[in-house]
């Protein structure tokens, strides 16, 4: 990947990192330190890359001072103590985001009532529904819809094709990648011998700010209550979050984890990839889970959970070890079985 242009103290002095080597080399791209080419800033993080970085082409590296005396590799090396949070400073540098200039195509439909902050951008094919508001600098890709009453606040970006029912409410600075979808009805329905029968949903979505919702992820909006996302909580890809569900501040939902209709997340909840949480539940702040757990019950706070179901992740890992010391036991009663066969 390939950009601008800094040199390689340039990026020293804008990560506040000692440079070792060969301040003018021209940093244009990033790349990972066994393909990076001499004009790009790669990065090593331990020990671990201790060989690679020996042989690295690249141009310049940000290493912590564990590597800075390591021999040969590029001509210039910028210490730092967090090379990866070194990256993600240079890398914005290098690739500022390509804002859509403020404007709306002639394509676009604005029903009536609507209300646009200064310097929005609606792509082709946007379709605004009655007394829609959009703070100032919003971005809406093409295809995007918005339905009746939905209110978005300032800065926040929507890729193509996103959809925000009716009355959702979606904070500041919230991205919302292509497909997404927003307070569209939750999967309720009352069963009985004539079939199922939808249950009416009333409530309102509301996106807190600076929250991501990836592509195809859907959060359904309330039946009563309302569904929340709180404030810089990430939605990965294919993410499920059902009817009245809140989620609080800072989670991180990775690929895959629906959550069922009423479950309540503390803050700085993570569930890694997969995660199927049933619904009515309570988990902690603080909680993780790990990939393809399945919580049926309530989590305390701080906890690290794992399993199917999920349990204590300290149980599931001595379950598992007792298990597998079990299985050559096994192995050996069945021989004296086979013995004692034969003896009779």
């Amino acid at each position: 990947m390939t950009s601008g242009g800094l040199t390689a103290q340039a990026v020293a002095d804008l990560v506040g990192g000692r440079l070792l080597g060969d301040g003018a080399v021209s940093i244009t791209a990033v790349g990972p330190i066994d393909r990076a080419g001499p004009g790009a800033l790669t990065l090593a993080v331990s020990q671990h890359y201790a060989d690679a970085l020996r042989s690295s082409p690249a141009g310049a590296v940000l290493l912590p001072p564990a590597l800075a005396d390591s021999p040969a590799g590029p001509a210039a090396r910028i210490v730092v103590d967090d090379p990866y949070g070194s990256m993600v400073r240079v890398i914005r540098r290098l690739f500022p985001d390509a804002a859509r200039p403020a404007g709306i195509d002639p394509s676009a439909r604005i029903g009536p009532h609507c209300e646009l902050g200064a310097d929005v951008a609606l792509g082709p094919f946007v379709v605004l529904g009655r007394g829609v508001r959009l703070g100032d600098r919003c971005r809406l890709a093409e295809g995007v819809i918005l339905g009746d009453g939905v209110t978005v606040g300032e800065e926040t970006r929507m890729d193509a094709r996103v959809v925000c029912y009716s009355g959702a409410r979606i904070g500041r600075r919230v991205v919302l990648k292509a497909g997404a979808v927003i307070g569209g009805d939750g999967f309720g329905y009352l069963s009985g011998r004539s079939g199922h029968e939808r249950i009416p949903h009333v409530g309102g979505c509301l996106i807190g700010d600076d929250v991501e919702v990836g592509s195809n992820s859907c959060v359904d909006r309330g039946s009563l209550d309302d569904t929340v996302i709180g404030q810089g909580t990430k939605l990965d890809n294919l993410v499920h979050v059902g009817h009245n569900v809140r989620i609080g501040d800072r989670c991180l939902l990775m690929a895959g984890v629906g959550v069922a209709g009423s479950t309540r997340l503390g803050h700085d909840v993570i569930l890694a990839g997969h995660v199927g949480v049933t619904d009515h539940l309570t988990i902690g702040d603080r909680v993780q889970v790990a990939a393809k757990s399945a919580v049926i019950g309530n989590v305390p706070a701080g906890s690290v959970y794992s399993g199917h179901p999920a349990r204590p992740n300290r149980q599931v890992l001595r379950a598992q070890a007792a298990l597998y010391r079990l299985a050559p036991i096994v192995g050996e009663l069945e021989s004296l079985v086979a013995e004692r066969r034969r003896d009779a």
